[in-house]
């Protein structure tokens, strides 16, 4: 059975690298971070300097040594700046066989299919490393960006989960999307 224990293993594809986390990636992260577009439909605490970053930079990292959450930073190849992150949050093995995807990008990384193709990274590793079942993720309407990425990707739409999550402005739904191993490997051509 898949353990994290802490290690965040580098993914490469043509235009992004999915790579842990680190301390000097606090200033790109406290861009997309403080973003208004980027936290328009995500909860973070406030973040006004480098040091806020680093922080939750470090919080992400431990939550891999628990088990709990395996968090991804998006480079752009070649460049060193990294754009935003993505990763497999609350993911449950025995039993279930499941995690859920969570994102942000940068506001002027959107839109030019960076998040597709990280997205797709995560799955392949989810599916064939992690032993996956199936990946959830939850939007918040009006995230149409959002929307259309888990549309674009294959994603099975499957309900809305009313008054899903409380946040600063209150109850909000979630949009339940799925991709299940079976799907996948479909859309990959593996399987008949």
């Amino acid at each position: 059975m898949y353990a994290c224990e802490g290690h965040i293993p580098e993914l490469a594809g043509e235009r992004v690298l999915l790579r842990r986390l680190t301390e000097e990636d606090a200033p790109d992260m406290l861009r997309c971070w403080s973003d208004p577009d980027t936290r328009k439909f995500i909860e973070l605490p406030p973040m006004q300097a480098d040091a806020d970053a680093a922080a939750l930079i470090a919080w992400l990292n431990a939550l891999s040594e628990e088990e709990e959450t395996l968090r991804w930073g998006i480079e752009l190849t070649g460049s060193g700046r990294v754009i935003g992150s993505c990763g497999l949050n609350q993911w449950q093995l025995a039993g279930a066989y499941r995690g859920e995807f969570g994102c942000e990008l940068a506001s002027d990384c959107q839109g030019q299919g960076y998040m597709s193709e990280a997205a797709g990274l995560a799955m392949r590793f989810a599916f064939q490393e992690m032993g996956l079942n199936r990946i959830e993720a939850f939007v918040q309407p009006g995230n149409d960006r959002a929307l259309r990425l888990f549309e674009r990707l294959g994603y099975a739409r499957e309900g809305v989960l009313r008054e899903y999550r409380h946040t600063s402005a209150g109850y909000v739904d979630a949009v339940v999307f799925s991709m299940l191993k079976r799907d996948w490997s479909y859309r990959k051509g593996e399987v008949g």
